[in-house]
């Protein structure tokens, strides 16, 4: 990278700086939205914003999320169902889950029958990262255990949320994921997939799942 910058310096005819100070902006509204807000609070304002989304949310704890689970299945038509090879799922006491006939686990070993399990799916299940309180925005750092055509392809997306990953916004998950040391494909997901055409009719599922609901765990 500096090679290739120091190239372009030179084809403007500049000189490479060394050093580049940030500015100290005057007003940055993006750090004042929800300031000192407690978890609790974030999520209030989540839920407020799964109302304008389209998309379900349901509290539980670890010990009621494998019922909670259940339950959102059901209500969304069962299965098939396809999951991330995720170490939290064994975490918060899913390993059964993840042994049901209807669910396929994402392995790197088995290629494109991956995708095609995504494909067939009818509800597609990942943790959240991070989730935005403002817009209600899911963030996932995909990687080879957790392809990003679980939470596209399937008809239904079902997020879990840790309630200590809620952020006001972006301008806090941008931070957290420099720090980082993250995958090279990161998906932002908003509920479900919604467009408007130039005269502002919603269609949903255009894009991607038709439905959307987030399952907070309120004690982690």
């Amino acid at each position: 990278m500096e090679a290739f910058l120091q190239r372009l310096a030179s084809r403007l005819g500049r000189d490479m700086p060394t050093f580049v100070e940030r500015p100290q902006w005057k007003h940055a509204p993006q750090q004042t939205v929800f300031r000192g807000y407690s978890q609790d609070e974030l999520l209030d304002e989540l839920k407020k914003q799964c109302t304008r989304i389209h998309t379900t949310l349901v509290e539980t704890t670890t010990d009621g999320l494998y019922h909670t689970i259940e339950q959102v299945i059901d209500a969304h038509g069962g299965g098939p169902i396809v999951v991330a090879n995720d170490e939290r799922y064994e975490q918060v006491g899913l390993s059964s889950f993840l042994k049901r006939e209807d669910v396929h686990v994402w392995d790197v070993s088995l290629g494109r029958a991956n995708i095609e399990a995504a494909e067939k799916a009818n509800i597609g299940i990942t943790f959240s990262d991070m989730t935005l309180a403002e817009s209600g925005t899911v963030v996932l750092l995909n990687d080879r255990n957790q392809g990003r055509t679980i939470s596209f392809l399937p008809k239904t997306y079902v997020a879990i949320i840790p309630k200590s990953t809620i952020v006001p916004r972006m301008t806090q998950a941008a931070r957290i994921i420099r720090k980082k040391h993250v995958p090279s494909c990161i998906n932002f997901i908003t509920g479900p997939s919604n467009s408007a055409d130039i005269e502002m009719n919603l269609v949903v599922g255009v894009h991607g799942p038709v439905k959307a609901t987030y399952i907070v765990i309120t004690d982690r």
